[in-house]
């Protein structure tokens, strides 16, 4: 048994050894103590972090999509990743796809053995990536056959990939064009990665789809220009939004993301050229839907 390889991942933490032992408090405490480790050990691969979302977003300017791909805690990562972009960024949601070992049911049932099934991965890229595509494949560990199956047919049909895990020397890592390996040390409860591990994995993934989309031209400034208003929340967000981006009274602005139907792009576009809304719209067209391009383009033709 001694000879058998275990990730950091699934070594024993000596800090919690009496975990069990402890208070309500003293658990907690450890924990907390423990995640403080987390984002220093994502500082460390920031340069690998960096190359892989420069190439993802080289990918989807031209057109490609991004695909997570992962079993247990690091496949729903992936699918809640993915789902938060359409409403956050205004995206298609067929831009960012979450795949899960075990499929949909796996979001909410654990399906442990589906990671095991090394040809299930690549059947699954196969079916739904091109060679236009990126895919990201998702493992604490490193070693999922799932995952690993999955990353090894995206690159043979030619895809861009990249590995994200949480141990030194990953399998996967091997198997991806671009790793990154945060070594988040042991769990404090033994091998439990939905714990630091998760929470590593949930940074990184922001990272990934936020830098994307801001480098897509989804975001201006620090604002979510492309936030979908679906509803009260997010309708008086669009307008706060459109009269911080513009310095414009509440009043202005509500009526301007009226008469823009709700798209704070184009609310915005209107007051700062005063222009109407399908000038507004053909603008962000031309741009292919980059509004800090459409603000550029713009700016010019009113120096003009």
């Amino acid at each position: 048994m001694d000879n058998i390889f275990q990730p950091v991942t699934e070594q024993r933490n000596a800090k919690s050894a009496e975990l069990d032992r402890l208070d309500v408090l003293e658990i907690i405490r450890l924990m907390n103590e423990e995640d403080h480790t987390v984002a220093a050990a994502v500082q460390q691969a920031l340069p690998q972090i960096a190359a892989m979302i420069e190439a993802i977003v080289q990918v989807m300017s031209r057109g490609g999509r991004l695909f997570y791909i992962g079993a247990g805690t690091s496949g729903r990562l992936g699918v809640l990743d993915a789902s938060e972009c359409p409403p956050t960024f205004g995206v298609d949601r067929k831009l960012v796809t979450g795949l899960i070992a075990g499929g949909e049911a796996a979001l909410t049932t654990a399906i442990e053995n589906a990671e095991d099934d090394e040809e299930a991965g690549a059947r699954e890229i196969e079916a739904q990536v091109t060679a236009n595509d990126a895919v990201v494949g998702i493992a604490a560990s490193g070693s999922t056959p799932y995952v690993i199956g999955a990353i090894r047919k995206a690159r043979e049909l030619g895809a861009l990939t990249a590995s994200v895990a949480c141990n030194d020397g990953a399998k996967l890592s091997e198997a991806a064009q671009y790793a990154v390996e945060v070594s988040v040390g042991p769990e404090v409860v033994t091998g439990s990665t939905r714990l630091k591990a998760g929470t590593a994995t949930k940074m990184v993934l922001n990272m990934i789809t936020t830098t994307a989309m801001i480098k897509l031209g989804k975001v201006y400034g620090n604002l979510m220009v492309n936030v979908q208003a679906t509803n009260q929340k997010l309708r008086e967000r669009v307008v706060r939004i459109v009269s911080e981006a513009t310095g414009a009274e509440t009043e202005t602005a509500s009526a301007y993301v009226q008469a823009a139907e709700g798209d704070a792009r184009v609310a915005i576009l209107m007051l700062r050229f005063g222009i109407t809304r399908e000038e507004a719209s053909e603008a962000l067209r031309q741009c292919r839907e980059h509004f800090g391009d459409a603000v550029a383009k713009l700016e010019k033709q009113s120096l003009a």
